[in-house]
């Protein structure tokens, strides 16, 4: 019966429910670091709805803002990677940083997130360290085609009917 209320207590938490503070923590030899960031960085609904919304337009912002200065690969790749890193941060403020980090490394994802973590980590350095416009540009395509990827795992059955589409149209013959 314990295991059970504890379970119903960890699920409240997740998703940002009042709970009990004796009743919501683990034994201390359980305690994980996302459970003492929950604990001690407990937010209200209101206060997680503006922490998306303020993160997901600064996020936008700065993928929109980085259109100006296209041209400019270097400069581009920054600030587009850094506005894709908000708009994924955003997210975190609504169902925590736990549950975040657990469905990115769920195996329905996992090759995505890899893949577009990587393409994150290839496009700054390409800008910042290279300073190849080229290698920049290709490393921003593709963080562009992982981040539409990975995004399209969290919507049922997406990424089959986009390579079923992808497939009839470049699947022809001359």
């Amino acid at each position: 019966m314990d295991t059970m209320r504890g379970a119903l207590e960890r699920a409240k938490m997740l998703v940002g429910m009042e709970v009990d503070e004796e009743s919501a923590l683990p034994p201390p030899d359980e305690q994980s670091f996302f459970d003492d960031v929950t604990r001690h960085c407990a937010l209200t609904t209101t206060e997680r709805l503006y922490g998306f919304a303020i993160c997901l337009a600064a996020g936008l912002t700065c993928t929109f803002l980085s259109m100006l200065v296209f041209f400019n690969p270097v400069k581009f790749g920054v600030t587009f990677t850094l506005g894709n890193l908000m708009a994924l941060g955003s997210t975190a403020f609504l169902i925590g940083p736990k549950r975040q980090f657990d469905m990115m490394l769920d195996s329905v994802r996992i090759y995505a997130t890899a893949v577009y973590i990587a393409s994150i980590i290839i496009a700054l350095f390409c800008a910042l360290f290279v300073h190849s416009k080229l290698l920049t540009l290709l490393a921003i395509i593709l963080e562009f085609g992982a981040l539409v990827w990975y995004s399209l795992s969290y919507i049922p059955f997406a990424r089959s009917v986009v390579s079923k589409v992808m497939t009839s149209c470049f699947d022809t013959e001359f």
